[in-house]
């Protein structure tokens, strides 16, 4: 993998190597577990949406609500320097300073970008309860969608599916006399 970025630092051991090859960029735990919970209160969202910001910038956010243009971000603890569970790493702190610098500079800018373009960003870290988190998706929703708002009173909630009946037709008795037709 050196051969991809020269900038790359020389990894300190095989373990620390086979980590940063484990870590994924997209479904994780957390980011599943709260899609999991959306999709149960009856919302409907786009995942890895594309969203352009100008210039040669993008962003996918975790969850995206277009409609109601809302956007969540699950951000990873190391990733993005929580402050409460975010570790500078011991070994190539030369490269880890910045680069964790620059990612937490380019969420601000994303953020920031987002809001000029009329977004609602939500960011989390991966230790909030997914509980939390879709609430507070869907007190921001509620909130987007409230006709007082001004704004479109089209809910992203979606109504529970009608029970199932049968039609009428099948529960009709043939005229007297007429032998009803085994099928």
């Amino acid at each position: 993998m050196r051969s991809v970025d020269p900038n790359w630092p020389i990894p300190s051991s095989a373990a620390a190597s086979a980590v940063m090859v484990g870590n994924r960029g997209r479904d994780t735990r957390p980011e599943v577990a709260l899609r999991s919970l959306l999709h149960r209160r009856g919302l409907r969202f786009r995942k890895s949406l594309t969203i352009r910001l100008g210039g040669r910038r993008w962003t996918q956010p975790d969850v995206a609500f277009p409609r109601e243009r809302l956007v969540v971000y699950v951000d990873g603890c190391f990733w993005h320097k929580c402050p409460v569970h975010g570790v500078m790493p011991r070994a190539n702190v030369d490269y880890w300073a910045p680069k964790l610098e620059r990612n937490v500079a380019r969420d601000r800018d994303t953020d920031r970008r987002l809001a000029a373009l009329g977004w609602t960003v939500i960011r989390a870290w991966e230790h909030d309860a997914p509980e939390v988190i879709a609430q507070r998706v869907v007190e921001c929703l509620e909130n987007a969608t409230a006709p007082s708002a001004g704004k479109r009173s089209r809910p992203c909630l979606k109504p529970p599916a009608p029970r199932w009946t049968p039609p009428s037709s099948w529960h009709q008795q043939p005229p007297d006399g007429a032998a009803s037709a085994v099928r």
